[in-house]
């Protein structure tokens, strides 16, 4: 049943714009890096959330290699909101069928915040609105302060490093 109803609202929400900007309550169960989290419903549904506007660095896989600042990411998100009520404001649903919502505790952003500590980047191909002057804005502060991952001379962003590890995977397979 659970299962269900988390398709279903998927679906609805990928339906109909009508349903972006829907707030979900939610307690954090997981948190999976610096921008992914799994939520609880009072339902007791399960969702996994991506955190909309940013992108954290790659954690290491099992398979893979993390990004300086991966691991340091993930546990500053845990700390914010592990096992806490939130809010999720949902903007989109992505191509893995995750939302991707604003998450907001005690009334803050923790996206912004995340962005603001230099343990993410904002995310600019998928940025709009208000969020998005808040978010670069955040993202430049933090680079002038060195905060968190701009302590690094040239960090290089997670899209770079997924695509240079595919990039890498390919190759490999022409040997």
């Amino acid at each position: 049943m659970k299962i269900f109803v988390i398709v279903l609202l998927l679906n609805l929400l990928a339906a109909s714009s009508a349903h972006a900007g829907r707030t979900i309550d939610g307690m954090v169960r997981a948190v999976y890096d610096g921008d992914t989290v799994l939520l609880t419903t009072r339902e007791e549904s399960r969702l996994k959330v991506r955190l909309y506007g940013i992108d954290a660095p790659e954690t290491r896989k099992p398979d893979t290699p993390g990004q300086p600042y991966g691991t340091i990411s993930k546990r500053t998100l845990m700390y914010k909101i592990m096992g806490r009520r939130v809010t999720a404001e949902i903007m989109d649903i992505d191509r893995y069928k995750r939302a991707v919502a604003v998450i907001r505790y005690g009334g803050r952003d923790i996206n912004r915040e995340m962005v603001a500590e230099g343990m993410a980047w904002a995310y600019r191909q998928y940025l709009q609105g208000a969020y998005e002057s808040d978010y670069i804005s955040a993202e430049t502060r933090a680079r002038s302060h060195r905060a968190g991952l701009w302590r690094e001379s040239d960090p290089q962003p997670p899209w770079e490093f997924r695509n240079g590890r595919r990039d890498q995977g390919k190759h490999s397979h022409r040997r």
